[in-house]
């Protein structure tokens, strides 16, 4: 109650609603309800909105990195192309994470004078509202093409470049930054970050081959690459963090060493430094985007995804296809509510049990007829022909795909289903949960047999 006391208090300012419609322009908007975000797509047209929505318990405000000619159009089943055709743009927004906010600040200073150094002119900033910033830079500092190329299409895949190009930058800087301020004590870093010393100290030789120890930044420095994908969301401006219950707030660039924690509180917000100001010299960011380009060439950028994807999927060998098919005992609770019945996000609901079964070893039979089942119990049933569909479309594809993440906010926090139990907290995906549990399962009968 004090929460929704303190969110209500300050969505009632005028000037907060006015600045939170002006960032919601051609924009695809979520609502957060605390701990569930709403139905997706949705929009932010008047003032007023703000306060009505705060009566319902919005929490927080949340954004596409994308600008669409019509957000409301948007769906999860869309295909690449149709979502290009949709789409009139992007902004370059990178969320600066360094796990400790003071290494957080620092990052975000060099990271201003990466992009500085590189000719962009109409950079803005904002706290994160935890521990980190968003660095932005608008779509409309961008030339329109490069190489021939539409830029409105290249999304993610520029804005991923840029973020990977600006990481490499300042790596060496923030790692002496950081050692300064610490006093070349390593353990003080170690404790900060909770990472080991193996993972945060490298070895370089000198000219006499010393090994000297180096700090590497590059395990705790977060800047948000992997996650810039289609429809990916970030924190709005002047929007609430539910966590830290402070303010997302917009700082100057200038001084952003300066910036603190109290700044971001409630009653302490003042609307004064622009996030995203789109009034700006037009291709001032055209050197940034040719250097980025220039950094890695697009197949190098491909084949480093690929490597990862194939050592993720090695680690966790949970991607590969059981031999036998997975009982529904064995699965997570989020699929278990989803299978019990839906009034909201049944067509998301879709693309994860199709994914999820079929990673599960179910065929396509097995598939629809419990699909058909499930779809009896929602609250208001999709169509059969859509259902069928999905699957033909699926049926086509020339691998199974797992099911989206649990971190992934468009899904199963999206429309509430997410009830973590204790082994939750152990996996990333609810594949994992189900063939961990089988697993467990199969093990105690045999313990029970041999008894």
């Amino acid at each position: 109650m004090m929460f929704l006391a303190k969110t209500l208090s300050f969505y009632k300012r005028k000037d907060i609603q006015e600045e939170l419609v002006k960032h919601a322009k051609d924009k695809e908007v979520a609502f957060r309800f605390d701990e569930r975000f709403g139905k997706r797509p949705e929009t932010l047209s008047y003032p007023n909105d703000v306060l009505e929505l705060a009566k319902q318990r919005v929490t927080s405000f949340h954004c596409s990195e994308e600008l669409w000619t019509n957000p409301l159009q948007l769906r999860t089943d869309m295909r690449r192309k149709e979502q290009d055709e949709l789409r009139k743009g992007w902004d370059l927004v990178f969320d600066i994470d360094c796990h400790f906010f003071d290494y957080s600040k620092i990052a975000a200073y060099y990271a201003i004078r990466a992009l500085k150094h590189n000719g962009v002119k109409s950079i803005t900033a904002k706290f994160s509202g935890n521990k980190g910033f968003h660095i932005a830079v608008p779509f409309e500092a961008f030339p329109e093409s490069i190489d021939g190329q539409p830029l409105k299409d290249l999304f993610p895949e520029a804005p991923r470049r840029i973020a990977e190009y600006i990481k490499f930058l300042i790596q060496e800087p923030l790692s002496k930054a950081i050692m300064k301020v610490e006093k070349k004590d390593f353990n003080k870093i170690i404790k900060k970050t909770g990472l080991k010393s193996e993972r945060i100290i490298r070895y370089d030789k000198n000219e006499f081959g010393d090994e000297i120890p180096k700090l590497n930044v590059e395990n705790f420095l977060q800047i948000d690459t992997l996650l810039l994908s289609s429809r990916h969301l970030y924190r709005m401006p002047y929007s609430f963090h539910e966590k830290s219950q402070l303010i997302s707030v917009p700082v100057d660039i200038n001084k952003i060493l300066n910036f603190k924690k109290e700044f971001a509180e409630p009653n302490q917000v003042k609307v004064e430094h622009p996030f995203l100001n789109r009034d700006v010299n037009l291709c001032n960011a055209e050197k940034l985007l040719r250097n980025a380009f220039d950094h890695k060439p697009a197949g190098r950028i491909i084949e480093e995804e690929e490597k990862r994807k194939k050592k993720f999927d090695e680690k966790q060998k949970a991607y590969s296809l059981p031999e036998k098919a997975i009982g529904e005992e064995n699965f997570p609770p989020c699929i278990k509510l989803i299978l019990s019945g839906l009034e909201d996000g049944r067509k998301r609901a879709v693309f994860i049990l199709i994914n999820f079964l079929a990673s599960c070893g179910w065929d396509y039979d097995m598939i629809e007829k419990r699909l058909v089942e499930w779809n009896e119990k929602n609250h208001e049933p999709l169509r059969q022909q859509y259902i069928l569909g999905q699957l033909r479309y699926a049926k086509q594809g020339k691998e199974i795909k797992s099911p989206p993440n649990c971190d992934n906010l468009g899904y199963y926090k999206g429309f509430n289903v997410c009830r973590p139990e204790e082994l939750c907290e152990q996996i990333k995906n609810p594949l994992q949960y189900a063939k961990r549990k089988e697993r467990s399962t199969i093990h105690l009968k045999k313990k029970v047999k041999k008894k």
